[in-house]
């Protein structure tokens, strides 16, 4: 098999539209659902995973975004997520509203709400429908 290295271009078109890559979603999803681990106990949590070094090389830049830290446990380094995890969604989420909607809360709802792959409930709705008006008081 032929392992191309990845260009800073080719780095940047793979990041996705919340501006992580699939594997650093990987690595904080592993993380969020582990709450500490090492490289190595990330990658047994990550399906198709990459190399050993790929992990820690991901775990270093997600570590230089302020995503994660270490602490060192002997020879091995003990990773844990630095942002949690509704915080991270959160970010995430401001990136696709401002890249794929304009900045419109009523496109990204719509979108979910017209979507197939979307099941909502009418429980849901309901909910929904209490935090509009809740908005709607608050003057928002």
């Amino acid at each position: 098999m032929v392992r191309h290295k990845l260009t800073k271009r080719t780095r940047k078109a793979e990041a996705s539209k919340d501006g992580h890559s699939r594997r650093e979603r990987e690595i904080m999803e592993a993380l969020y659902t582990l709450g500490k681990a090492t490289a190595a106990q990330i990658l047994e949590q990550i399906p198709n995973p990459p190399t050993y070094t790929a992990i820690r090389t991901h775990l270093t830049i997600l570590e230089k975004k302020g995503h994660v830290r270490h602490a060192s446990d002997g020879t091995r380094y003990i990773y844990e997520p630095l942002v949690a995890r509704e915080q991270m969604g959160r970010r995430a989420i401001d990136t696709v509203l401002k890249t794929f909607f304009d900045n419109s809360v009523e496109q990204v709802v719509a979108a979910l709400l017209t979507s197939d792959e979307t099941n909502v409930s009418r429980e849901e709705l309901e909910r929904l429908a209490r935090l509009i008006e809740q908005a709607k008081e608050e003057g928002r």
